[in-house]
């Protein structure tokens, strides 16, 4: 049983696809895990460099979107949604735009100077940056 356990565990971890932030080409090359969990949680607006920033989420209930949030804004989607609601209810700030897949984000970030998203690494093309590997 105990084995059984360890595989399990062992096994969904490595079902965890690797999280990469992506940019615009004419975006940074690169950023830091504080700068772009500010652009995520609306205490920034703008990428080094000081270009206009335009995060894209992923919509609510994607594995990827936790595994971004736990890995860059420490939050959990609970904390998110609390965060988010007291912020537009007091007037202070908007979520960044939900996008339902991973090629929504791609293509809107690759269409879009100043976009920042994330997506599985394995999904990169020459579209795209990489700005961040968490």
């Amino acid at each position: 049983m105990k084995y059984f356990l360890l595989t399990l565990l062992l096994a969904s971890s490595a079902a965890l696809a690797e999280v990469v932030v992506i940019v615009h080409p004419s975006g940074p090359d690169s950023m830091e895990k504080n700068q772009i969990r500010d652009l995520y949680i609306g205490r920034s607006k703008q990428l080094p460099g000081g270009q206009t920033a335009d995060p894209i989420d992923l919509a609510q209930g994607q594995q990827l979107r936790d595994e971004f949030h736990t890995k860059v804004t420490g939050r959990s989607q609970a904390q998110l949604n609390a965060f988010w609601s007291k912020q537009v209810f007091t007037g202070k700030g908007q979520p960044p735009r939900m996008l339902d897949s991973s090629a929504s984000v791609k293509a809107a970030v690759a269409s879009t100077p100043g976009a920042i998203g994330y997506i599985e690494a394995s999904e990169v093309d020459g579209s795209v940056k990489v700005t961040f590997t968490p």
